[in-house]
């Protein structure tokens, strides 16, 4: 029988008040990882639940991720010099779009550290809400309040709980009016619409269950995380790993990095790769063979050929497609044929999600006209 009282969502053993809903389910097995825990896996129907985005509006509990509230005269400009997104306008900004964005804090070298969603408050003009993974944020909740120094900004943990809508739907689904609520957003980036809405920690249940009565279908963690394969995106501590830099992730490098904007850390390594040269590895999605014996898990090596190409990340089953997964994969082996994972399962790479090969880089094709090189 699962412990539904501890819904302390600053609690490691965190398990959330929907999770006492009819067939709710928490991770089990191989899906029993950190990253999963506390929230429901599904409803029931897990298979059934992601056909719920194609028509109508699904409801996701990310109760367990964590949230941080940055307010002050200066919150934008401040965080604009830490992460990779331009911010400095974005309280205003992002509450005028009515949407989400997202940033990275990158270490000296370039290599992710913290990946946050961003969304502005509706109970103030100049605050700004972060939520990320519960493993990350005590890092980066030290990082944000070590760099204030002068600035007129104030950096303080939020008991909030986060809600996603998604799903077809999710653009004509009425929103319950209530204070409880304090960011909604659009956020960018899925194959599908989604909307995160804050609510009080306290006021979860209440709410949730409003958007249910409305027509919002209870759907799990199984079935966002299919949407999040299906979509390119990452969860740092599954699918990348210290090394990791952001032109690796194709949706990190589109939503989270703004490439003309002032200087953070780690700037320098994603200009020169813009620039003058390529990632060494690529994330990408791959389709597994349903017909194998066991499933791979996260962390399993990526072999061609004998060798080791890479790493696989995420694992789901697809409602349409199987198993599919996230995959971190050398670029000189995404043109392989021969890519097995967990010794004997078989997997092909989904073309639609190799990366882009544009033409020559700007940087690089300067270079050459400065050597004579080129006959621009």
């Amino acid at each position: 029988m699962t412990n539904f009282e501890n819904s302390n969502p600053h609690d490691s053993a965190y398990v959330s008040p929907l999770a006492a809903w009819p067939g709710a389910a928490l991770p089990q097995g191989d899906d029993d990882l950190p990253e999963y825990a506390g929230v429901a896996w599904h409803y029931g129907a897990p298979l059934n639940e992601q056909r719920v985005f194609d028509t109508g509006v699904g409801l996701i509990d990310l109760s367990h991720r964590r949230v941080i509230k940055v307010h002050g005269p200066e919150a934008g400009v401040f965080l604009n010099n830490l992460l990779s997104q331009k911010l400095s306008d974005a309280p205003q900004c992002l509450a005028e779009k009515k949407t989400a964005t997202s940033a990275l804090d990158l270490d000296i070298q370039g290599h992710i550290l913290h990946h946050v969603d961003i969304l502005a408050g509706l109970d103030s003009e100049d605050a700004l809400y972060l939520h990320l993974p519960q493993a990350q944020y005590e890092t980066f909740f030290a990082f944000l309040t070590r760099m204030i120094f002068w600035s007129k900004v104030e950096v303080e943990p939020a008991d909030l709980a986060v809600i996603t809508l998604m799903g077809a739907g999710v653009p004509d689904f009425p929103l319950p009016s209530s204070d409880a609520i304090v960011a909604t957003a659009q956020v960018p980036g899925f194959t599908t619409h989604r909307l995160d809405i804050l609510v009080h920690s306290p006021e979860l249940m209440n709410i949730a269950t409003l958007l249910s009565d409305a027509g919002a279908v209870p759907t799990g963690l199984m079935a966002f995380t299919a949407e999040r394969v299906r979509s390119q995106q990452p969860v740092l501590s599954l699918d990348l790993d210290d090394k990791s830099i952001p032109h690796e992730a194709a949706r990190l490098i589109s939503d989270a990095v703004h490439l003309n904007k002032g200087c953070y850390r780690g700037q320098e390594t994603v200009a020169r790769v813009e620039n003058l040269g390529r990632p060494p590895r690529s994330l990408v999605i791959v389709l597994l063979d349903g017909s194998a014996p066991t499933t791979p898990k996260p962390g399993d090596p990526i072999v061609s050929g004998g060798r080791t190409v890479g790493k696989l990340g995420t694992v789901v089953q697809d409602y349409e497609l199987g198993p599919v997964a996230l995959a971190t994969i050398k670029r000189s082996a995404l043109s392989a044929s021969n890519l097995v994972v967990a010794e004997d399962v078989a997997l092909a790479i989904d073309p639609d999600s190799l990366p882009k090969e544009d033409d020559e880089k700007a940087g690089r094709k300067a270079i050459n006209r400065l050597k004579g090189l080129s006959t621009d």
